[in-house]
């Protein structure tokens, strides 16, 4: 029956997160680890790819915890929906609830207002074996089960059980294990018996699943591991054998101390991939510890969809949302500009304390080896992935039509109208298509093969900006004699 109400009242709501813009060219598509018992269906939350538009899609499909050293999807998620409000990200959790876990031991908890909370993390509630006066108990007969916001099973007593008055309840359980999960899960592969693909490996699925084509790779926590790191530089090329992507990668902390040993481990675990974004050190937030690839994947794709959603801008010099960068262990690590160009040298972005937190680096991870324009700057290489991609997924209804100059000339000034409306927006500073009969000879056409040259100039980030000043005598002189 309804409360008859008479009077003035007041009632409080939950703080709404602000509402996320959105974009694809960055999406972010984050491999690890998560607390799956809290997911709406823990045992179809591994190794399956989730599109998540809000913070609240994102836990109810793989759960979440503030315990990110052991859950680390959740870092990226706070980063996404809380630090940054952007959106979507696409998250793969490789915990198996089947094969990462753990049995607790039966315990004795208090029941106090006909609650008992079990204190241990990672509970599967189908799990959960409750007795009184070593009677097993009946769920939703004689108990029903719910977690706190701490993550804890709550055993809440039925006033139709046959335990309400206990004082005292037994239970046992077994909980996911997070430290059981490797890199090798993380890596994940192809099972040729049941046709089933894990980890890394689901990145193929993302285009056929969502029809969104991945910008950004990252495993934070893992890919500070080289064999980690490769997997995702080798799944960042020929995507459904088309598309492209980028990285991001970690330099491991515990090993990387100081900025003059970060090359070093750079180079040992093989990180200088045109794709690769390599960052050091850790990044803190009010004294939690995040994997700077975490805060700079989503700072990446804020980026992008605050620029309508085209990467043509630097993620450099871009304030991180950050309170303090940090090594593993917690140690504070102050580089000054000096220290932080010196690994932006080395193709390694790093952060600096200037009127806030920022991102600091223009390169990618193949500078100083690659130079090639295209390929070591960020802004660059994003904007060419970006374009091949956006091609692609434009002109892919026109293939097996008519090979005839309608179709070519369609094409072409599709393109050339496509690119002057970005320099018009100052996106770029060109974007020119033509079809030469040089490059199609007759043999290639009747093959129904065609093919185009494509001149792209997005702008180079204005790393190094100088004043010359020099003093000029004649305006002493012209001072001084009043003129």
């Amino acid at each position: 029956m309804a409360t008859y109400q008479h009077g003035i009242r007041v009632q409080e709501n939950p703080t709404s997160l602000a509402s996320p813009i959105t974009g694809s060219s960055g999406l972010q598509v984050i491999f690890g680890t998560a607390p799956i018992n809290l997911a709406k269906d823990p045992y179809k939350a591994t190794n399956q790819l989730f599109v998540a538009y809000s913070f609240e899609e994102a836990q109810a499909a793989v759960g979440y915890s503030s315990d990110y050293e052991n859950y680390t999807l959740c870092q990226s998620m706070d980063a996404s929906f809380k630090v940054f409000h952007v959106a979507p990200i696409i998250l793969c959790n490789v915990l198996d609830p089947t094969i990462h876990k753990k049995a607790n031991s039966e315990a004795d908890y208090a029941v106090t207002n006909k609650q008992a909370c079990i204190n241990t993390k990672g509970i599967l509630l189908d799990t959960v074996v409750v007795k009184n006066d070593g009677n097993t108990l009946t769920q939703d007969m004689d108990y029903v089960l719910s977690f706190d916001e701490d993550g804890y099973v709550v055993v809440s007593l039925l006033s139709s059980g046959v335990a309400y008055s206990a004082t005292t309840l037994n239970v046992s359980s077994t909980s996911i294990d997070p430290t059981a999960v490797t890199s090798t899960d993380i890596i994940g592969g192809y099972d040729a018996e049941t046709g089933k693909e894990s980890g890394i490996e689901l990145v193929r699925k993302v285009y056929p699943k969502f029809n969104l084509v991945p910008g950004l790779l990252l495993a934070p926590g893992w890919s500070h591991i080289a064999e980690v790191g490769a997997a995702l530089d080798a799944k960042s090329e020929r995507i459904n054998e088309v598309y492209t992507c980028e990285n991001i990668l970690d330099i491991d902390t515990t090993k990387a101390k100081k900025y003059t040993d970060v090359e070093e481990i750079k180079n040992t675990n093989g990180y200088t991939s045109k794709h690769s974004i390599v960052l050091w050190p850790m990044i803190s937030v009010d004294g939690v510890k995040y994997y700077y690839s975490a805060i700079y994947g989503a700072l990446v794709a804020y980026t992008d969809a605050s620029n309508d959603d085209v990467p043509s801008l630097s993620p450099s010099n871009k304030i991180l949302g950050a309170t303090g960068t940090v090594l593993k262990d917690g140690t504070e690590i102050d580089l000054d500009q000096a220290q932080a160009n010196v690994l932006n040298s080395q193709g390694i972005v790093t952060a600096l304390n200037d009127a806030g937190w920022r991102s600091w680096g223009n390169n990618m991870a193949c500078y100083p080896g690659n130079k090639d324009i295209k390929d070591r700057w960020i802004c660059c290489r994003r904007f060419f992935t970006w374009w091949s991609n956006t091609f692609i997924l434009s002109y892919k209804e026109k293939v097996d039509n008519l090979l005839n100059y309608a179709l070519i000339e369609s094409i072409v000034d599709a393109e050339n109208i496509r690119g002057n409306s970005y320099v018009s927006q100052g996106k770029c500073a060109g974007a020119r298509m033509q079809f030469n009969m040089d490059d199609n000879p007759q043999d290639n056409i009747l093959e129904g093969k065609i093919q185009f040259k494509q001149w792209l100039a997005p702008y180079t980030p204005a790393e190094d900006i100088l004043n010359v000043l020099e003093f000029d005598p004649t305006m002493i002189e012209a001072a001084l004699g009043g003129e």
